[in-house]
């Protein structure tokens, strides 16, 4: 009998926290945001061919369930399908909002989301305009978004992604207001996702834009954020210490952030591309 009792209890004290970390890791998501570097056959080295297992595998790696990716190219995109089965994706070119230019496609794990709508605005006077530019923007740019449903919780995300302009401050500044505007037209209740290459530092105007309306993930993560402060890398590691933070991943006050780092993975000496990835490990707070 006393065997029995001792068994019993046994069972309880050690089966519950299993059940309850896997229950953790069930809600909790891992969103990525992630310049992969459009083909350049100029690049050497680092061209894309060289490069496409290295981008998969850290997203394959680190278990990314929602990603922004930006300069990405039609062959990019047919690369990684076929690298990354279990993802679906949204978005269109930015030149001709088919498959002309980069686009700044929306990855999602099929098993894990459902998608409810999807588009691409331009980021300029007139978003609605395939292929149209405003301000000093120097290229056409644009933002996708994804109207997602998590199959386990039945929670509700809007996930935009997009590349501002590396050259037009006005472009930036007038980029992350039209941004906000549409975050506001357009959500209702979802929890909201921003990711992207702002192609700012936190000290700017259109950084300042996003965080009156959204919060950087990496400020409000419940633990220390890892890895190297900057982005903007370039493709080979040096000693020198990464300082400029220019891709962000941007939430609202319905998610919590548990972990947020940059992934400084690299290959003898090699990134898989010249910005590093951001991630961030979250959950919904209701």
């Amino acid at each position: 009998m006393n065997r029995l009792i001792f068994t019993v209890i046994t069972l309880v004290i050690f089966t519950q926290p299993i059940t309850f970390a896997q229950q953790v890791s069930q809600q909790s998501l891992q969103v990525m945001t992630f310049n992969i570097r459009y083909n350049n056959p100029d690049d050497g080295e680092h061209v894309w061919p060289n490069r496409k297992e290295h981008v998969a595998g850290i997203i394959r790696f680190h278990k990314v369930d929602l990603l922004g990716m930006q300069e990405v190219t039609r062959g990019q995109l047919d690369d990684l399908v076929v690298l990354l089965p279990e993802y679906s994706w949204v978005g269109v070119g930015r030149d001709d909002g088919k498959n002309g230019g980069e686009f700044s496609p929306v990855f999602y794990r099929t098993d894990r989301f459902e998608l409810e709508g999807s588009g691409t605005f331009w980021l300029s006077e007139a978003p609605e305009i395939v292929g149209s530019k405003s301000w000093d923007t120097s290229l056409t740019r644009i933002a996708t978004w994804a109207r997602l449903m998590d199959r386990e919780s039945g929670h509700e995300v809007f996930f935009l992604n997009t590349h501002f302009d590396h050259r037009g401050e006005q472009a930036r500044t007038e980029s992350a207001a039209l941004i906000v505007r549409r975050l506001q037209q357009m959500t209702d209740g979802e929890s909201v996702i921003v990711t992207g290459d702002f192609n700012v530092p936190s000290t700017t105007q259109a950084y300042a834009t996003m965080t009156d309306y959204l919060r950087d993930s990496r400020l409000v993560s419940l633990t220390p954020p890892h890895g190297p402060v900057g982005t903007n890398s370039g493709f080979t590691v040096s000693f020198t210490p990464l300082v400029s933070r220019i891709d962000y991943i941007f939430v609202d006050d319905s998610i919590v952030v548990e972990r947020h780092g940059v992934i400084s993975d690299q290959w003898n000496g090699v990134y898989a591309s010249d910005h590093l990835p951001v991630l961030s490990e979250i959950r919904f707070s209701n």
